[in-house]
């Protein structure tokens, strides 16, 4: 048994907070670089140049790369053999939270109530926290800050098997061209295949975190990752103001489920597609 003052998952995630708010993933970065140079639409081309030139200027002043500095969104994989003291593990999350948003100088955009007073909480909590328990006696931290330009554009269909791939992939199509370019593009789409309702949503949500550089360890899978970015660079939307980049890349996550459904969500980020990893 190895034991973890609640304390270091406080100082862990109050360092992610602002670590993610300035710094984007190099994985996006080489991305995006990419994406300028085969982007055809002159317009496009020079759009992806300010947002790449807002990133190194996000970088290099310890700024936010977009005023939307989101809901902190964490996954974190706890080790059976770990356990944890000095406080309750929630409140630990929350309170790093709160003090990576405050002295990081991050804008505070959570309200306590979602449906009718939405007074604001001041200091960006509470977090949205999935967990899980797995080996070992390590905890793994991966910590998102989801800005909502992009998450109001998201959908979840339930769908029944007879529609398979074909239906899949309008639901992804359908999606992307709903949002159009409000999800300031170019995107990173996440779908989630399979669970039930909510764990096709959280798959969805987890494969933003997988880098982009990375295809789904199924074949066919990682066929449908490839597939479904064609078609989302085909739709013209482009960076912003049109063109041939859309996407910079799908990632798909799946999971088992009912023998009579088939589950799909589609998750989006924005070009500022943030994130930041921890272990413990």
């Amino acid at each position: 048994m190895r034991t973890i003052e609640v304390g270091q998952i406080t100082q862990a995630i109050a360092k992610m907070c602002m670590e993610a708010c300035y710094y984007l993933p190099e994985d996006v970065y080489n991305a995006l670089v990419e994406g300028q140079k085969n982007e055809e639409s002159p317009l496009g081309k020079d759009v992806i140049g300010q947002i790449i030139k807002n990133a190194d200027i996000a970088r290099n002043e310890d700024r936010p790369i977009c005023q939307d500095t989101g809901m902190t969104v964490i996954f974190m994989e706890i080790g059976q053999d770990v356990h944890f003291v000095g406080g309750d593990l929630m409140d630990a999350v929350n309170a790093g939270v709160a003090k990576g948003y405050t002295e990081g100088y991050l804008r505070k955009s959570v309200v306590a109530e979602p449906l009718f007073d939405r007074k604001n909480t001041t200091n960006n909590t509470p977090a949205v926290l999935h967990s899980c328990i797995v080996p070992g006696d390590k905890v793994k931290i991966k910590l998102a800050p989801k800005g909502f330009g992009s998450e109001n554009k998201s959908e979840l269909k339930m769908l029944v098997p007879a529609d398979g791939v074909a239906g899949v992939k309008k639901v992804v199509l359908d999606t992307i061209l709903h949002a159009g370019e409000n999800p300031c593009p170019p995107i990173v789409v996440g779908v989630g295949i399979g669970g039930t309702m909510e764990k096709a949503a959280i798959l969805s949500k987890k494969a933003l975190l997988r880098s982009i550089t990375v295809r789904n360890e199924h074949p066919e899978y990682a066929k449908l990752e490839q597939e479904l970015l064609e078609l989302i660079n085909k739709t013209g939307i482009g960076p912003q103001l049109g063109g041939t980049t859309t996407a910079l890349a799908v990632n798909v996550e799946w999971y088992p489920t009912h023998i009579a459904g088939l589950p799909v969500s589609v998750n989006i980020s924005c070009h500022a597609t943030r994130h930041a990893e921890a272990e413990l």
